[in-house]
């Protein structure tokens, strides 16, 4: 099963053609699906868009009566794809926004991933990234840098990027290992690097999809917030491991000789010969 969990706050204007939209991708693709939506605390019309779609989809629409804020919505899509899950080693979790600036046509590529034994993937942006503010492209390319050297999946070249696709088992054992803590607790896209440092422990192969963003969808203004976002990704990096050091690899030890076999011996232009024992 694919649990394809979506935070939503005040998306009235998109999640529902968002929605359609995945249907069409899943159908195409023939894996067995299931949405989970969170509207958290919206002002606009979002519930009232959700209300049809819930009657003709796979779909479960959670609600959180006021706005609890991004970590809290994705760590609630998370602890809900897990505890419905019945095979967690197979079942895969999606991470999409409400705001269709990422692309459900790149669902496939991410799951195909895990399917090949991925536990997490990451996504890498194709094209340019002109349709960001300066702000925005400043800290996708610069954010990375306070985290280089940590120990994160090194396949993960975006780590504020929330479009990523989780093997259920490695959320599972993540929120096993939070003993009842909150998961996830540090505001915005920092979040989304909070999470990969919460299942780096349990993951055994990290990749990555290219997929395309339109912030050019987005019917509202962005809620990045750039200086923010740097305070909590330098404080989550000092709190996290250090990536130690690439093992190296153990010389083969050289066969024994057989029983009876003489040494070897030099042959013409540096080539070896075995001798071997001489028949009597």
């Amino acid at each position: 099963m694919i649990y394809i969990c979506i935070p939503a706050l005040d998306e009235a204007p998109t999640v529902g053609v968002l929605l359609w939209k995945v249907r069409q991708v899943m159908a195409e693709f023939g894996r067995d699906f299931h949405l989970i939506v969170l509207d958290d605390g919206s002002t606009d019309h979002t519930q009232e868009v959700l209300e049809p779609y819930a009657r003709v989809l796979p779909l479960t629409v959670l609600r959180n009566e006021r706005t609890m804020g991004y970590p809290a919505a994705v760590e609630r899509l998370l602890r809900e794809a897990v505890a419905r899950s019945t095979h967690p080693k197979r079942d895969v979790a999606v991470v999409l926004q409400g705001d269709f600036t990422e692309s459900p046509d790149d669902i496939p590529a991410l799951v195909r991933k895990v399917e090949g034994g991925a536990d997490v993937v990451g996504t890498v942006v194709a094209g340019t990234d002109r349709e960001l503010t300066r702000a925005e492209r400043w800290a996708r390319r610069g954010l990375p840098w306070l985290l280089s050297g940590r120990a994160l999946p090194r396949e993960i070249r975006d780590p504020l990027s929330g479009f990523r696709a989780y093997r259920v088992a490695v959320l599972k054992r993540a929120l096993a290992a939070s003993e009842g803590k909150p998961l996830l607790t540090r505001p915005g896209l920092a979040a989304n690097v909070e999470i990969l440092v919460a299942v780096a422990p349990h993951v055994r192969r990290a990749d990555a999809a290219e997929v395309s963003l339109r912030y050019a969808r987005r019917e509202r203004e962005t809620r990045f917030r750039a200086w923010g976002t740097v305070k909590e990704v330098w404080n989550l990096a000092r709190r996290t491991p250090r990536r130690g050091p690439a093992p190296v690899e153990a010389e083969t030890p050289r066969a024994a000789p057989a029983e009876g076999a003489r040494p070897a011996r030099r042959g013409p232009r540096g080539t070896t010969e075995a001798g071997a024992s001489k028949p009597e």
